[in-house]
C-alpha cells in the first residue's frame, strides 16, 4: 500500500505526531513538497489540487477537510492527491492564527462588532461541544428524549458563520499565492527529473553500445545473450 506505515504506531503515538510529527514540522514540510512534485500529473493540475486543500483549510468543516479538498480538486479539474497533500497548510502550527484571524475577520464583515479575541483552544473546545451536542440531538429524535437546539443557536451565529465567512477571503489569497509559487517550482523539478531519466538512459545505452562493439571487436559473443 502506498500510505501504509510499516511500524505501525500506538494511539498515543498517533496523538503526539499530529501536534508534532517525528523530524519537526519543517521536515514535514519538506516530505510533503517532495510528494507533491513527484505526483504523475501536469503542473497546472497540481496546482490546482494545491489550491484546493490550502483553501479548505480555512474553512470551519473539521472533519470534512479531505472530502471537500477533493470535492473542490474535481470540480477545477486539479489533481486530488495533491489537494489532500495541501490540506497539511492547515496544521496545529498554522491553525490557531487561521482560526482566530478567521473569526474576528467573519464578525467584521458580517458587523456583529464583537471585539473580543476567541482563543484557538476555545473555538476547537466550543466546536467539540457542538459536536456533541449536535450528534445527542439526533440521538434524541429516536430515542423520544428532550433535544435542546439553542446553544446551537449561538454557536452558529456567534462562532461558525463568522469563521465561514471570515476565512474566504485570507483562504483565496493563500490559496492563490501558493499555487501560483509551487507552480514554477514542480514543473522546474519534473523537467528536472525527465531530463536525470534521459541522461541515465543515454548513459545505459553508451554503456550497452560500448560493450557490443568490445565484443564484436574481441570476437566474444556480448554478455548476457546467453550463448
Amino acid at each position: 500500500m502506498v500510505f501504509r506505515r510499516r511500524d505501525k504506531r500506538k494511539g498515543w503515538d498517533k496523538v503526539k505526531a499530529f501536534f508534532y510529527p517525528q523530524g519537526g514540522w519543517l521536515r514535514a514540510g519538506r516530505y510533503v513538497f517532495h510528494r507533491l512534485t513527484r505526483l504523475p500529473d501536469p503542473p497546472h493540475r497540481i496546482a490546482r489540487g494545491i489550491f484546493a486543500g490550502v483553501f479548505i483549510s480555512f474553512t470551519p468543516l473539521f472533519g470534512l477537510h479531505f472530502f471537500g479538498a477533493a470535492l473542490i480538486a474535481l470540480l477545477l479539474r486539479g489533481n486530488i492527491i495533491a489537494a489532500l497533500f495541501a490540506t497539511f497548510f492547515g496544521n496545529p502550527v498554522t491553525f490557531p492564527l487561521i482560526a482566530t484571524a478567521s473569526v474576528q475577520l467573519g464578525h467584521w464583515l458580517l458587523g456583529t462588532g464583537i471585539d473580543v479575541v476567541v482563543p484557538a483552544s476555545q473555538i476547537l473546545s466550543i466546536f467539540a461541544s457542538a459536536g456533541g451536542e449536535i450528534w445527542s440531538n439526533i440521538l434524541g429524535m429516536f430515542f423520544d428524549t428532550p433535544t435542546q437546539w439553542g446553544k446551537l443557536h449561538h454557536f452558529y451565529y456567534g462562532l461558525f458563520k463568522p469563521y465561514l465567512v471570515g476565512g474566504l477571503i485570507p483562504g483565496l489569497v493563500c490559496a492563490t499565492l501558493c499555487a501560483y509559487i509551487s507552480l514554477p517550482m514542480i514543473n522546474g523539478y519534473q523537467r528536472l527529473r525527465s531530463k536525470r531519466r534521459r541522461d541515465r538512459a543515454d548513459r545505459l545505452r553508451d554503456r550497452a553500445a560500448a560493450r557490443l562493439r568490445a565484443s564484436s571487436v574481441s570476437g566474444d559473443p556480448p554478455s548476457g545473450t546467453g550463448v
